[in-house]
């Protein structure tokens, strides 16, 4: 039996903090197959996700194939929760409307001065959350710009596509 993939749902599983790349400070942490049962998905999810008391944060279920998903736990949370790679940690889910997005008003500004408003908007909501997620985790103004500019150019490949598509 198949199950929907319900806005608004809590989960929560333990899991142990693993690292996701060699070499690299980069960490994410299983997600049972019960959870991925649960959610009735193999694709992406969008969650607000909490690891341990850590204040929560917006991130997508990520899947490796074979059903199985993962969520990446940033260093900030790490060093938050103060966690490092083997320890366990306890997450808590809600499942998010991919089509619920809200922009910044700089991101917004940047794209009404450049007319590419309706065109960052016509984006597949994945792609939008994954942009508006990286502008809202940049640490320093002129990292923040230079998503912005990110997104300005996404609009502008999405308007020349969807141009290419009507002649």
């Amino acid at each position: 039996m198949k199950h929907s993939l319900t806005v608004g749902r809590q989960l929560s599983f333990e899991t142990k903090l693993e690292n996701w790349a060699e070499g690299m400070d980069y960490c994410a942490v299983p997600v049972p197959a019960k959870i991925t049962k649960a959610l009735g998905t193999k694709g992406p999810v969008l969650v607000m996700a909490r690891v341990n008391n850590s204040e929560p944060f917006k991130v997508s279920l990520f899947p490796i194939g074979g059903g199985q998903h993962y969520i990446r736990i940033k260093a900030k949370v790490r060093k938050e929760t103060k966690t490092k790679t083997g320890d366990r940690v306890r997450v808590r889910i809600t499942v998010l409307d991919r089509a619920d997005v809200t922009y910044p008003k700089d991101l917004l500004n940047a794209l009404r001065a450049e007319s590419a408003t309706e065109d960052f908007k016509s984006l597949p909501p994945g792609e939008q959350n994954f942009i508006l997620r990286r502008i809202d985790d940049a640490a320093k103004p002129e990292t923040r710009e230079k998503r912005i500019q990110e997104a300005i150019a996404a609009a502008h490949r999405r308007r020349e596509k969807r141009a290419d598509r009507t002649k």
